[in-house]
This record gives structure tokens, sequence and C-alpha cells, in this order.
């Protein structure tokens, strides 16, 4: 239910703003990143809510405000009405609401926490890539405005039931015997080892080029021959790999080195960007969504069940968080920096392969950076 604010959802809204509010793809762009740098900024303060309240009372708060943002966004009839909605948007649903819903599991499940996280990232993959056909399809049979309605209710029906659904987890005493060590590092002792920051990179580098890729989805398929509705139908295998590369990371990361999953992401993100160039109707179109999806999935898979793995559970909350205001942040640079890439260059090809660059720096930094140990001078807690 993260999906109205996720770049996916978003993305089939994209061409009917523009030519709803008469603007251009570049303002759309930019409006989208002022709304979600501004959501991003919000993170840091989510994420400690989540480690000092309720888990349930902060899912449910969470799904009132966003519900209301959504019902508030069919109002616009500009770009400062339309900047307002994506901050609210990108805040609540692509930050707020998964940040929590990931920190719940993190905190109740300490046996095979990765499978469990990978399953959980797996099924809302799938819910997210799936979305943009049916959100299509319900534009066009309600409008812009009728879409984000039915969003809103959507999302009041069926987060708080399920938040309801969420128990206490058990005492950390009665987990003492799964803590591993430095399960206890608080957010200040994390930052200063460089696997933090190379994790951060990563996540942020993903979510950065594929907001870019699918906020621009339907046009960047288009100049390569796609309908519409074809390229929307881009996102089926997408979320084919996504779920696969999801599920096999997740059932692995508790027994591999993460960083081998981290290069696979960006190696993956990096062809993706080339294939751009060479998509065209048909099964090159299907191939370009695998290895798009396959990123994404190996990304998905690892981050929250590596930032546990290394920085343990305590503070687990307060650590995500920084690492989702920056994975959000990069996120708003994507689509603007893509559409002006575009703009210049007339096409997304050129932009697209210079992109390609960034996260081979990120395969670098993996290979370089050690993972964190109590030898850097922190403490378990």
């Amino acid at each position: 239910m993260t999906v109205p604010g996720q770049t996916a959802g978003l993305s089939v809204f994209t061409d009917p703003l523009i030519e709803e509010l008469s603007t251009s793809r570049t303002m759309i762009s930019l409006s989208y990143l002022i709304g979600t740098l501004f959501g991003a900024a919000c993170q840091p303060l989510i994420g400690k809510a989540s480690d000092q309240w309720d888990i349930r009372r902060v899912i449910i708060g969470i799904a009132v405000a966003f519900s209301a943002i959504l019902f508030g966004l069919s109002f616009i009839s500009d770009m400062l009405g339309l900047t307002i909605g994506f901050v609210g948007v990108r805040m609540a649903g692509q930050g707020a609401l998964s940040l929590a819903a990931t920190t719940a599991i993190s905190r109740a499940i300490t046996h095979r926490r990765g499978l469990a996280l990978g399953v959980s990232a797996a099924l809302g993959s799938a819910g997210i890539s799936l979305a943009p056909i049916g959100l299509e399809r319900l534009i066009t049979a309600v409008g812009i405005q009728g879409a984000w309605r039915w969003e809103a209710l959507a999302v009041l029906a069926i987060v708080i039931p399920a938040a309801f659904f969420i128990k206490t987890p058990p005492s950390r005493k009665g987990l003492s015997k799964h803590w591993t060590p430095g399960r206890g590092w608080t957010l200040a002792e994390a930052r200063h080892t460089g696997m933090f920051w190379v994790l951060s990179a990563a996540v942020a580098v993903s979510s950065m080029l594929t907001t870019a890729l699918a906020f621009h989805q339907i046009a960047l398929l288009g100049e390569r021959g796609l309908s519409p509705l074809e390229a929307a139908a881009n996102f089926l295998p997408q979320t084919i790999t996504t779920l696969l590369a999801t599920l096999v990371v997740g059932a692995l990361i508790d027994r591999a080195d993460p960083r081998i999953f981290v290069i696979a992401a960006m190696a993956a993100m990096s062809a993706a960007l080339l294939l751009v160039g060479v998509v065209t109707p048909g099964w090159s179109a299907v191939f370009y969504g695998l290895v798009l999806g396959a990123a994404g999935g190996c990304l998905r898979g690892m981050e929250a069940a590596t930032f546990a793995r290394f920085y343990g559970v305590k503070h687990i909350g307060a650590i995500r968080g920084l690492s989702t205001a920056f994975s959000l942040g990069a996120s708003a640079l994507g689509p603007y920096v893509l559409a002006l890439g575009v703009e210049l260059d007339g096409g997304f090809t050129t932009p697209a392969a210079l992109l390609s660059a960034i996260p081979v720096i990120v395969i670098i930094a993996t290979v370089v950076v050690r993972p964190p140990t109590h030898s850097d001078g922190v403490r378990p807690q």
C-alpha cells in the first residue's frame, strides 16, 4: 500500500498531469524533486519514532496522514498544489510506511531475518510493479482526481486493519540468546563506519536510477516504439525478476557476504541503463524489464537485513531512517536529471548511458570498504 507514493504508482499520472496542468515534463520532474527532498528530510524523525513508540500506532498514524494527503491531491489545480502533494505522498508512502513496516519485521523476527524481510519485500515489490497496469486503467475510467480518491480509500481500508495484526515484539530479555555482537550500535556510531555510507550509497543510487527510469517509463519506451499500454505492461517482467531476486537474496543474505549482492545489483543497474538505447517492441523490451527488475530486487532483498546484521536492531529505525532520507533525496534527483538530459540531448539514450557510470563507482567502493567491526571503536549495547 505504499504504491500511491512510489515512483511506479506515480509514473502513470505523469503524462495526464502534463496535459491537465498544461506544463512540461521537466517542470513535473522538478516538482517531484522538490516534493521528494522535503519528504526525505522527515525520515530520520520517523525512524526515531519507530524506535521509541508502539510500531502499530506509528503505522496507523502514517496511514491516516497518507490517506488525507491523497484525498487532498484530488483537488489540486496548479503546480504549487502538486508539489505540496508530492511532499506528502513521498514522505508518507515511499518513506514512512515502508520504513515502519520493515522496522517492525526487523524487530519481531530474529531467526532467518533476511528471509523474512526478503519475502516481505518480494510481496511488496510485486504489488508495486503490478499497480501501474491497474492504475492506468483506473485513470482512464475515472480520471486523475477519482484515482487519487480511490487510492486514499484503499490505504485506510487495508493498512489500518493490517496494523492491528502486528504483535508487540517479545522483550529484549527474551531475545538475548539471539543477539549478535553490535546489535546495539547507535546512529552516531554507525555513521563513523565506511560500510554505512557504502550501503546508503548503493540504496540511494538504485533509488535514483530506478526512479528515473520508472517515472519516465511511458515516454522512454514510447520513444523506442512501444504503446502506452505496452510501456506500462513492461512492469510485468520487472516484477518477475524483482520477486525472484528479492527472494533469492533474502534467503542467502543471512549466510553470505552482503557485498556480493550490492555488486550484483549495481552491475544489473548499469546494464539496464545501457539497454535503453537498444530496446525495441518485443523480446528486447522484455529483457530490459527483467534486468531492471533484478537490479531493484537485489537491493530490496539485502538492504534492511544487512543494516540489521551489521548494526543490530536496537536503533535500526534511526539508522535506516537516515539511509532512507538519502535514498528518497536521490530518488528526487533521478527523474529531473534524466528529464534535463532529454531536454538537452533530445532523447533518452545518451543520458541513460552517461548515468550508467554511477553504479560502477559504487561497485569500486564496495570492494574497497571493509565490513564494520568492534575494532572500529564501536561498543555493543
